[in-house]
């Protein structure tokens, strides 16, 4: 039997005032319906008052990342491409969806909760219990968990002789200019294109969003093969962990599907040649971004299901279809 266009009508009312309400719950808009990401307070990220080498295993410093977040991802990667494994040990939180924080896998110290950690830390309590955080325990106090920081600390880690200076001094002035870009546009451009409240508000980041991209697209074509030149820098690895993403998570449930990346060539190739990078697939697990991002995110995906998806690097590493 046809259900009648009064109760259609009225349920999609109820479940658009409900969808407002829940969307609340994920991040804060603006009057226009733009997503703002919620503003925090952070600590200064520094190193280690006390050197971190030859250290004992216990009083080596802890990179506590989450796999799904790409915010944490991009601490992974300079942690993986300056190999740092030595001195920084990495410890992973998962997502508890039902309890809505980051379980800690194994626990660290008594603590089975990112929170927990937090505060045996002796966190401010107007610190946000995230991903990435820097943790040495040796002064039991956070190092810093802002990853547009962190990366920069990270970079200037006692590492070996030959791990790579992702922030040389005669390129941070281009590194800067891509931040600038990227983190706005890109890194939080696809988060205001999935958040959104209204349809303008979508249509304007989607529009910000793919400007970025076409321009990076551009500088790859003529001044590449990575953003700053023929030398990969942290301006890569900021903007690896959301292109790298895309067709697992961005393009479906986020909605930027106008062009999908293999019509970007340049791009295509360049993340190619990324996650070919000794380390980097370990880094990625699609499995758990869509896990995490389908199963967590219930305005967005109400029914709770996680689509399949194909296998990462085949996925990455197909040619780019000719016409």
């Amino acid at each position: 039997m046809a259900i009648p266009p009064t109760l259609v009508k009225t349920a999609r009312c109820g479940w658009s005032w409900q969808w407002q309400q829940l969307m609340g719950g994920l991040g804060p808009a603006d009057s226009d319906g733009n997503y703002v990401r919620p503003a925090g307070d952070h600590p200064s990220a520094a190193l280690p008052a006390q050197p971190v080498e030859g250290r004992l295993v216990e009083h080596r410093s802890i990179l506590v990342l989450g796999r799904s977040c790409p915010w944490a991802h991009r601490t992974w990667l300079v942690h993986t491409v300056r190999q740092l494994s030595e001195s920084l040990h990495l410890l992973m939180a998962k997502a508890d969806h039902q309890g809505g924080r980051w379980q800690l896998d194994p626990p660290w110290r008594n603590c089975s909760t990112l929170l927990e950690l937090y505060r045996h830390c002796g966190a401010s309590p107007s610190y946000r219990a995230t991903v990435p955080v820097l943790v040495d325990p040796l002064e039991r106090r956070i190092l810093g968990n802002e990853s547009a920081q962190l990366v920069e600390l990270l970079n200037l880690w006692p590492a070996a002789a030959a791990a790579p200076d992702l922030e040389p001094e005669d390129l941070r002035s281009a590194i800067s200019d891509w931040q600038k870009l990227l983190q706005t546009d890109v890194n939080d451009g696809v988060y205001r294109c999935g958040f959104a409240r209204t349809q303008a508000a979508y249509d304007r980041a989607e529009a910000a969003l793919f400007n970025a991209l076409e321009q990076v697209e551009h500088s790859l074509g003529s001044h590449g093969p990575w953003l700053c030149g023929d030398r990969l820098t942290l301006a890569d690895l900021r903007l690896f962990p959301t292109l790298i993403r895309w067709e697992a998570v961005y393009d479906p449930l986020f909605g930027c599907s106008r062009q999908p990346l293999w019509q970007l060539p340049n791009i295509w190739r360049w993340r190619q040649q990324l996650l070919a990078l000794p380390g980097v697939l370990a880094t990625c697990d699609a499995k758990a971004w869509r896990h995490d991002y389908f199963g967590a995110l219930f305005p967005l995906n109400p029914g709770g299901i996680v689509p399949a998806g194909p296998e990462l690097s085949t996925l990455v590493n197909s040619g780019v279809p000719t016409p």
